[in-house]
């Protein structure tokens, strides 16, 4: 037990600590009102980890809201509710916790950043997230925090989780938020959530209601985010007339315009991101489109998604000059994938390759999606490329890579540090490089400022 410095008390377990029939093995991360530990069943340490969600505030009404939604979702892409309790301390009072099933994996923009991938893969993940809000929205509750750190890409798998309802609300459920701004990342907020909160700025007591179609407009933003490594342009933006203050829509960009995304997923992009909420369609038709784009699309969705290079700018680079002249096509995919160093340095260097933090803190408890991580994998479904084109490994690391020392499981080559393909052995194709008879790819330095806005 320990009080901070507003006299309220929190609760931190160390290893060993028992909680009701849990016993904490490790912390895994901490939010703003609840801590993420990993856990094993008191006396039955062979049933394996648990996650273990421990509230820092004596009596947080916000476990009690979580766990009720969560009681109402039997879904596979959402972590199962296994127990709920409170955990009565000696001091007085107790705090609440939760436990749920353990999911190894990595926070979907790390996923990412680890590993190329397609348009297709994108579209499988991003179809079970929104299977995963469909259930939410037809259990009559809203996430309000739909963001790449609350959705974990489970390891060895192109399977989704949607974790974190903390900061989540279902019809006739206790308020808990009375002020501005409502629960949820700046960043991912619909435009009528924030004309809501400008209209009403003078209003302490005023209220946003979230709607399904808030989800999906985040949802939209972590799509695009996903697939060019940078957000949208603003949802509304402000601009002084004659008579004050009036709202517009800043330009739009095309995910297309910035990377080589397929234009069927580009398309459904756009209608999330729309700024009327109807013409966003129903979670359910979102999903559906997902996974029918994700199992039946033409072969413009196995393309890997790169930076879409200007001609300028390709003819400043030079190919390897062991791809040789035999094969002009082959030059031309070892070209493109020289540009993904400075792509990655520029839209992608917001987001670190670990825990990533957007915006300030969640209204939530401590999310599962950045907390509940194995070590981790950079093993993505791979994509072997071009048969046959080899490409050497470099003699000194690329501008942005991430220098020594390098964490687990990234190995130190040359200078700069680097992820093996899993088992993948050469040739590697055309989106790796070799390296005693193993598949790598460059680990961008996550600590590089960004060159856009700060997620």
């Amino acid at each position: 037990m320990a009080v901070n410095s507003h006299g309220v008390s929190l609760v931190l377990a160390v290893p060993g600590t028992e909680v009701g029939t849990w016993r904490v093995l490790e912390q895994r991360g901490q939010g703003s009102y609840g801590t993420v530990y990993r856990a094993e069943k008191v006396g039955q340490p062979e049933a394996g980890s648990f996650a273990l969600k421990l509230a820092l505030h004596l009596n947080d009404p916000r476990f009690e809201r979580e766990a009720e939604l969560l009681s109402r979702l039997q879904h596979p892409h959402v972590p199962r509710l296994l127990e709920q309790g409170t955990w009565e301390v000696p001091e007085g009072g107790g705090f609440p916790f939760l436990v749920m099933e353990w999911m190894e994996g990595v926070p979907l923009y790390r996923w990412a950043a680890q590993q190329p991938f397609t348009s297709r893969q994108a579209s499988r993940l991003l179809a079970q997230v929104a299977s995963a809000l469909a259930a939410t929205h037809e259990a009559e509750g809203v996430h309000r925090d739909v963001r790449g750190d609350n959705v974990l890409v489970r390891t060895g798998t192109l399977q989704a989780v949607l974790l974190d309802f903390g900061s989540a609300y279902y019809r006739r459920a206790r308020v808990l938020t009375h002020q501005f701004p409502p629960p949820g990342t700046p960043e991912y907020q619909s435009p009528e959530c924030q004309r809501f909160q400008w209209e009403y700025r003078h209003q302490p007591g005023a209220r946003y209601e979230a709607q399904p179609s808030d989800d999906l407009y985040a949802l939209g933003v972590m799509a695009y985010r996903l697939v060019t490594g940078g957000y949208p342009p603003a949802a509304l933006e402000l601009k002084v007339t004659g008579e004050g203050f009036d709202f517009f829509s800043p330009p739009w960009v095309p995910p297309e315009s910035r990377v080589s995304v397929s234009p069927a997923l580009a398309e459904l992009i756009r209608q999330l991101l729309h700024e009327e909420p109807a013409a966003r369609g129903t979670t359910g038709e979102v999903a559906e489109a997902l996974d029918r784009l994700a199992r039946t699309a033409g072969p413009l969705e196995d393309r890997l998604i790169l930076p879409v290079a200007a001609p300028e700018d390709l003819s400043q680079v030079r190919p390897p000059e062991s791809v040789g002249t035999e094969a002009p096509w082959l030059a031309m995919v070892a070209l493109v994938y020289l540009v993904i160093g400075a792509w990655w340095v520029q839209p992608r260097t917001g987001f670190p390759a670990g825990s990533l933090q957007e915006g300030p803190p969640s209204a939530g408890t401590a999310g599962l999606g950045e907390e509940v991580l194995a070590s981790p994998a950079l093993m993505g479904p791979h994509e072997s490329g071009v048969k046959g084109l080899g490409l050497d490994m470099p003699k000194k690391p690329f501008p942005g890579q991430q220098r020594p020392p390098c964490e687990k499981p990234l190995v130190e080559i040359n200078a700069g540090c680097w992820g093996r393909l899993g088992d993948a052995l050469p040739p590697c194709g055309a989106t790796s490089y070799e390296w005693k008879k193993g598949c790598y790819w460059p680990h961008i330095d996550p600590r590089r400022p960004s060159t856009s806005n700060p997620p």
